[in-house]
This record gives C-alpha cells, structure tokens and sequence, in this order.
C-alpha cells in the first residue's frame, strides 16, 4: 500500500535540484532495480564513501530514497511514493536513462555484481576481477 505524498512548491524545488546531478541519477537507476547498502552503490559507481555519502544525502532530503537499517548497514530504496505522486520521475528512470551509454554500464556492473554473489557483508573481499 502506497501512501500518497504531498508536496508543495519547495519539495518539489528540492528534488528538481537533487536531478541535477549525474551521480544522484546514476545512483536512482541502480536503486530501481534492488535496495542496495551505500558500500555497494560507491562500489558499483567507482565512488569514495564520502562523495556516495553525500549524493545519498541529497538523494533522501529530496524525499527520492529511503532507507533503513539492518545491523550495521544502511540500505536505501527508491521512494515509490515519490514516483507514484511524480510520473516524471517515474518516466525518467524507467524509460529514458535506460536508453543512455552511461544508465546501460552501471546496469551492466550491477547485475555481475549480483551474480558473483557480492553482498554489504562480504563487500570488501571484493575486487575488479570477481565482481566488476
């Protein structure tokens, strides 16, 4: 069950900014296919924790994601909310970023990452040559 969200002229300003930024979008299209921990999104997108923990930052504070905790990992969601109450926002992560080099890449990674049986938990044994 989906709650419908409101938002008004500065929420809406907010996540029109959190957009604007390629990593943040980069960071959408992975959250559209699985709940990932920020070690597996900076991982995924050759990012330093400190930049992934910024995006996500903006990323929640935009209402787009979510998160939750599960020992100690943070794993974050793609607000569906949101894309309910912004079709937008839906339009641009399932039909239009899918079509670009950059979108096709990170999905690319994402699913032999998957595949090789990666997790948050084992994360750090993982290297270019079994997960990339």
């Amino acid at each position: 069950m989906h709650i419908r969200v409101k938002v008004g002229y500065m929420e809406l300003i907010q996540i029109l900014k959190s957009l604007n930024d390629e990593t943040r979008l980069r960071v959408l299209n992975l959250l559209m296919k699985s709940e990932l921990c920020a070690g597996e999104i900076g991982y995924l997108l050759n990012s330093n924790q400190s930049n992934t923990s910024r995006h996500l930052s903006a990323l929640k504070k935009a209402t787009l994601i979510t998160s939750k905790k599960k020992a100690q990992w943070t794993f974050y969601s793609i607000n569906k909310d949101i894309l309910d109450t912004h079709g937008f926002i839906r339009i641009l992560l399932e039909s239009e970023l899918p079509q670009l080099d950059l979108y096709v890449k990170d999905i690319e990674i994402f699913q032999k990452y998957k595949v090789s049986g990666q997790s948050c938990i084992n994360l750090k044994n993982c290297n270019s040559s079994n997960c990339k």
